[in-house]
């Protein structure tokens, strides 16, 4: 049912899948690469995407983080404007491959209707690339084979279980870098 605005749809897709690259990371030291923190510029840009995720209507019921530091800080600043979804960190996603970020997102509850996936380049953009099929928005899918910056996250739809999702059956709708 449309919202009262009027300016929505009359329908929303079931399922929607947020796939967002960590905020800005220190550069590469004696620190293992799991280690490395935000940089200043990431910390104010994770409390941007969190602000802008809840603008855009985007409150995640379920949260998935890579277990690396970067990723764990920049949950921690998104979400003070996201409330409490369920949340796993999993080492799953460091050095992932699209297949498998697609592996863990087929293991969501049917019943979780938004999922926002924190991990790194390339996954996050390949993983986008991946699921884009009939119905996209061309420019961001454009963006998404060429990768995507710090702190940009792409918006998936379809109105299949997760178990369900594969190769170009979502519509890819935007790729969204609220600290540009």
């Amino acid at each position: 049912m449309g919202r009262a605005s009027g300016t929505e749809p009359t329908t929303s897709p079931s399922r929607r899948l947020v796939l967002l690259r960590h905020a800005k990371a220190e550069p590469p030291s004696e620190l293992s690469d799991e280690q490395r923190p935000l940089a200043l510029r990431g910390r104010e840009q994770a409390v941007k995407v969190g602000a802008a995720l809840v603008a855009a209507g985007l409150v995640p019921d379920a949260v998935l983080v890579s277990g690396a530091l970067r990723t764990r800080q920049t949950w921690d600043l998104a979400r003070k404007h996201l409330g409490e979804p369920a949340v796993s960190f999993t080492d799953d996603l460091l050095g992932a491959m699209p297949r498998g970020v697609l592996a863990l997102v087929r293991e969501l509850d049917p019943a979780t209707r938004t999922v926002l996936v924190i991990g790194h380049e390339p996954a996050m953009a390949a993983t986008a690339e991946l699921l884009a099929g009939p119905g996209s928005e061309d420019g961001a899918l454009a963006q998404v084979r060429v990768g995507v910056p710090t702190a940009t996250y792409a918006v998936l739809e379809a109105d299949e279980d997760w178990s369900a999702w594969d190769r170009k059956m979502a519509r890819l709708t935007e790729v969204t870098r609220p600290n540009a």
